[in-house]
């Protein structure tokens, strides 16, 4: 390197390693304070949730708010998810239960939402997640709801239907999906393996450039990785943290048929959240199978101003033509307008379950 450029950039590397000094001090300074923030809840007997997720949204927002860049407010989003999870692993350790095995989708939503300083409890399906949340074994399970391509995750609904836990949490991320094999070639494979929503949203892609590779569902596109890891004659259509994590090479990368491919995922957990004044209400709703019904469903939240982000619904199983609706509206359900709207709602549906408020992404 040019030695006048090295003069120029001493001193800006020293300024570098003084100002990452002062961060990490501040760093420790914080960590210190959240473990006073423990100690006085035992001073109180206050052994609630160590996991509060409207605080922990309420200081990156506020962060963002302050920020002035040129740090992004994504970057802020992802630099404090891991300090505050670090620092809320110093009084006690998170344990979040996911669908596996190592390198899935569902692992990258819930390491972003919860941070890396976290217990992770990988699971066999999405039934395994709910049940180990219910248990016990986790306090809190990440799962997808649903897919900007092929839309929702029918057996999350399902379950959400059923299953006491309540929503704590939303995180959306871009889903880029790639061909991976044990060689970085096709040579030799047979088949190729995903989950059933990835091979869906591959579809177009698979078809035009390579028909000749029978489509095999699995658990996880990383299960998937997985026995691609084991068989030459199987590649896998996964994530790059799948390919890393299996030692496998990308045939070829960005397949989905929508390049902005997107899956939502919901954070569940037993606790209760508190209001941010940012926030989003799921509820599930039934009405008499008659004209007008689901109109006058609705009709609630029109007159009391709360907008609705969306609709979903799923066939009741009774045989009748019956459905569940899965709705998302904006605001918290201690806010007047929605409580007031939920209040009416609750008289005149078949059917009303509060899935929970949480913080909006």
């Amino acid at each position: 390197m040019d030695d006048s450029l090295l003069a120029r950039l001493r001193p800006l590397r020293e300024r570098i390693d003084a100002l990452d000094a002062q961060i990490l001090d501040l760093l420790n300074q914080r960590a210190r304070t959240a473990l006073e923030v423990g100690q006085a809840k035992q001073a109180f007997d206050a052994d609630g949730p160590i996991l509060k997720p409207e605080r922990e949204a309420m200081v990156i927002r506020r962060l963002q708010e302050l920020n002035k860049g040129p740090f992004t407010d994504q970057a802020i989003d992802a630099v404090w998810s891991q300090i505050i999870s670090t620092c809320r692993g110093l009084e006690s350790t998170l344990t979040v239960a996911y669908l596996g095995p190592q390198g899935s989708f569902s692992e990258q939503a819930a390491l972003e939402h919860f941070g890396h300083a976290v217990q992770r409890l990988r699971c066999n399906s999405f039934d395994e997640v709910f049940r180990a949340v219910e248990a016990g074994q986790a306090d809190a399970g990440m799962v997808p709801v649903e897919n900007s391509t092929e839309g929702a995750v029918n057996r999350t609904l399902d379950l959400l239907l059923n299953s006491p836990l309540k929503v704590l949490g939303e995180r959306s991320i871009k889903i880029q999906h790639c061909l991976m094999t044990q060689s970085g070639t096709l040579d030799g494979v047979k088949r190729v393996m995903a989950h059933p929503q990835a091979l869906a949203q591959c579809q177009s892609w698979l078809t035009q450039n390579h028909p000749e590779l029978a489509r095999d569902a699995a658990s996880s596109n990383a299960e998937a990785a997985r026995v691609a890891a084991e068989d030459p004659a199987v590649a896998a259509i996964a994530g790059t943290a799948a390919a890393e994590a299996w030692n496998l090479q990308v045939v070829a990368s960005g397949i989905q048929d929508d390049p902005q491919n997107r899956t939502r995922f919901l954070a569940v957990g037993a606790m209760a959240t508190q209001a941010t004044g940012h926030d989003k209400t799921s509820v599930i709703l039934a009405v008499p199978n008659r004209a007008g019904a689901v109109y006058e469903m609705l009709a609630p939240l029109a007159a009391h101003g709360v907008s609705m982000t969306r609709l979903e619904s799923r066939p009741a199983r009774t045989g009748q033509w019956e459905y569940y609706f899965y709705v998302d509206l904006l605001g918290h359900y201690d806010d007047a307008p929605v409580a007031q709207a939920l209040a009416e709602l609750k008289k005149q549906v078949a059917f009303f379950k509060v899935l929970g408020s949480y913080p909006a992404q």
